[in-house]
């Protein structure tokens, strides 16, 4: 079997969210899918689940990295769930794992992944979500996925 390469954006927020911030994040797993990329993502519900739905809508990639040690974890939308059973410390592994992140949301989790995002050098860009220095504030889930593709 031969395998294949997928470049992958982190779409991160939290584990429960808003209906907007379920609509944009479906929106950006949809766009991205259309656009060649992967989903990365924490794999479980609220902005993974919509992400991970919308890019699956569109015939897109997702990957889940989950916290626990079940599979079972992984939201219905997750294609390649990996089950790391290292707990919120999984946060580096989304945000590594992403060429850009997009934050939608969330809390102290997604602080966490913009936080080493910003300090790896990658390009974050936020919808509803924490105002800090470096995070593109986007206008919408277009704007969002232009900004961290660079188009």
């Amino acid at each position: 079997m031969k395998g294949f390469r997928i470049p992958l954006i982190a779409v991160v927020g939290g584990a429960t969210c808003s209906d907007q911030e379920a609509a944009w994040a479906q929106e950006v797993g949809r766009l991205l899918a259309q656009r060649g990329y992967g989903v990365v993502c924490g794999g479980r519900g609220g902005v993974m689940a919509a992400a991970c739905q919308g890019a699956n809508q569109m015939g897109g990639v997702t990957v889940g990295l989950l916290p626990g040690e079940d599979i079972r974890e992984a939201n219905p939308w997750v294609q390649i769930a990996i089950p790391t059973g290292i707990g919120e410390a999984r946060n580096a592994l989304v945000a590594r794992a992403g060429q850009g992140v997009i934050a939608i949301g969330g809390g102290y989790g997604t602080l966490s992944e913009i936080a080493l995002a910003l300090k790896w050098g990658k390009k974050v860009a936020g919808l509803g979500t924490w105002a800090i220095e470096g995070v593109y504030r986007a206008a919408s889930p277009e704007d969002a996925v232009a900004y961290v593709l660079g188009t």
